[in-house]
């Protein structure tokens, strides 16, 4: 197979581009978004400090060529307004005194369906902050929005059925206890810039309702899509449960870990990053991390796959969100004897999706968020030819400013950044290998382990498959992509790909502890049990039950 070479940059691209005054006006922002407040103990502060300009991935043509899109700006504080925030969380707290810890828990699902049902209300403008700020696909950023709302109501669904399984006494070897979940302390959220309401809230939300207090620093693409909800949270939520804090990290975070008085870290990134934030809290023991990070996910496609839908699948899975997904297919291991035929329709898949601005209807790919990405892919392909790889489909990496065209790049092999880095963005390196060893062995050199696609109808080579990998990484999927959903299913990786589980139920349990209230069975201590129950004295010691 040749080398497929472009001269020049394909006007296609060029062309995607347009005018201030072409953008259809339903999905314009209606304004610049320039944040000059954020919340911390309860109150909505002004902020009159440096701020950082928010540029849109969408280019706008004007005289002076194509420019990014500036649509707003928000605080750029400091440590001290960390710190304050901080402190603000501490208080709420209390050492679990606090009124949010120690509310029952139908209250505090009650506020959290408050909060929701003021998210609702700005729906509309936070599905436009989700595709203007990190360029995602008006159709997909509504469903971004949605799918968090449901989550949302799927984690009090689960709440409620935890605290009924909770609501009665086990009685073993003459003592009586009454077994709940009891909160862990101060959480400190930081979100990922790809999915930057629904993952993040996939976190904070199970950490608040649980009973926890929250530090909240939103990503840095998709920070002022979080804006319009502070108010939310602010009415829905006792002073101090949620408070946000911005600014660059490195200046503003080290402070919070080195203070020992966070007590749960939950970060959706990079691993680096999460170690580096673990070694810095003193109380390694005390520290629980809640971690979503780095995926290198590969797709293992048999002679005895069914090609048209391996194919099918690779593009879903390699480039839905331009691949910026950490669930995205990042390497192919495709058999030597179908490699041919496989790269010749995925090419073909591939020329008929569609590329454009993310209001265009049916468009797959879109402007990417970070600035430095489309040169980082770039010398991705450039490293990867130097070691005797080609670039294999038409217009192939081609980039105009934020907008990167796919590019399928073969024969990928082990001395190459594709084969070893995680390249978050529509690149897809393909490696043709000989023996199913191969990939197997990939896997387990890995750093990361978070899942891999199996591609093949032969029930014998599949299950011998299963096995192994089933070591390897957290999740092993059949004849489909690599994936999350749905929620309901546990959520979590091997090696430095994840720490904890993230589900539905799982992330209620990561955000608590097992706590339980035991009595010997005497007469007085029936008594003093039954007073209690009796008396609705206590939040937990309870036998109310949650419909």
């Amino acid at each position: 197979m040749k080398d497929v070479v472009t001269i020049g940059i394909p006007e296609q691209l060029l062309e995607k581009f347009v005018t201030a005054d072409a953008i259809p006006s339903e999905f314009a922002l209606p304004a610049e978004v320039h944040q000059k407040e954020y919340l911390s103990n309860g109150e909505m502060k002004t902020w009159d400090g440096k701020t950082q300009l928010v540029y849109s991935p969408v280019c706008i043509k004007t005289p002076n060529g194509l420019e990014r899109k500036l649509i707003g700006s928000y605080p750029v504080c400091t440590e001290a307004e960390a710190t304050e925030a901080l402190n603000a969380a501490v208080a709420a707290y209390n050492h679990g005194r606090g009124i949010w810890p120690t509310m029952s828990v139908a209250d505090r699902i009650a506020c959290v369906e408050k909060f929701t049902r003021k998210m609702l209300e700005q729906k509309d403008i936070v599905v436009k902050l989700i595709m203007w700020e990190i360029g995602k696909s008006y159709t997909d950023s509504v469903k971004e929005f949605d799918r968090t709302v449901e989550y949302i109501y799927a984690t009090i669904d689960a709440l409620k059925d935890i605290d009924r399984d909770s609501s009665r006494f086990d009685i073993e070897q003459g003592i009586a206890a009454q077994i709940r979940r009891s909160p862990l302390g101060v959480v400190l959220c930081m979100g990922p810039f790809n999915y930057p309401l629904n993952e993040t809230f996939t976190t904070l939300i199970p950490a608040i309702i649980m009973g926890n207090t929250i530090l909240f620093k939103p990503p840095k693409h998709g920070t002022l899509l979080h804006y319009p909800l502070l108010k939310a949270f602010q009415e829905s939520f006792p002073k101090g449960v949620v408070n946000t804090i911005y600014g660059r990290g490195h200046s503003i975070v080290p402070a919070l870990m080195q203070s020992g008085k966070i007590d749960v870290l939950t970060l959706i990134g990079s691993s680096r990053v999460a170690d580096e934030l673990k070694k810095m809290h003193p109380k390694s023991n005390r520290l629980r991390a809640i971690l979503g990070l780095d995926a290198k996910n590969a797709a293992i496609i048999t002679p005895k796959a069914d090609l048209a839908l391996s194919v099918q699948e690779t593009v879903l899975g390699s480039l839905s969100f331009n691949g910026q997904r950490c669930t995205a297919l990042k390497i192919i291991f495709i058999h030597h004897s179908i490699a041919d035929r496989f790269i010749e329709q995925l090419n073909e898949a591939i020329s008929k999706l569609k590329f454009g601005m993310p209001w265009e209807k049916g468009v797959s790919i879109t402007p990417l968020p970070e600035p430095n990405k489309p040169a980082y892919l770039a010398e991705c392909i450039a490293d990867a030819k130097a070691h005797g790889a080609k670039v294999m489909n038409e217009f192939g990496g081609e980039t105009v400013e934020s907008l990167v065209f796919p590019a399928v790049v073969y024969p990928v092999n082990e001395k190459m950044k594709l084969y070893r880095e995680e390249q978050f963005g529509p690149v897809i390196p393909v490696v043709p290998y000989y023996s199913l060893e191969e990939p197997v062995q990939y896997l387990i050199d890995s750093t990361h382990g978070q899942q891999v696609s199996i591609f093949s109808n032969d029930r014998e080579e599949v299950a011998s498959l299963i096995d192994p990998l089933v070591n390897q990484v957290s999740r092993v999927n059949i004849n489909c992509q690599c994936q999350r959903g749905p929620d309901v299913f546990p959520f979590t990786g091997r090696k430095d790909s994840a720490e904890g589980t993230l589900s539905v139920v799982d992330a209620l349990r990561s955000f608590s502890i097992r706590s339980l209230v035991a009595a010997k069975l005497t007469e007085a201590n029936k008594e003093l049990l039954n007073g209690i129950v009796n008396s609705d004295s206590s939040n937990f010691l309870s036998t109310k039950f949650i419909f």
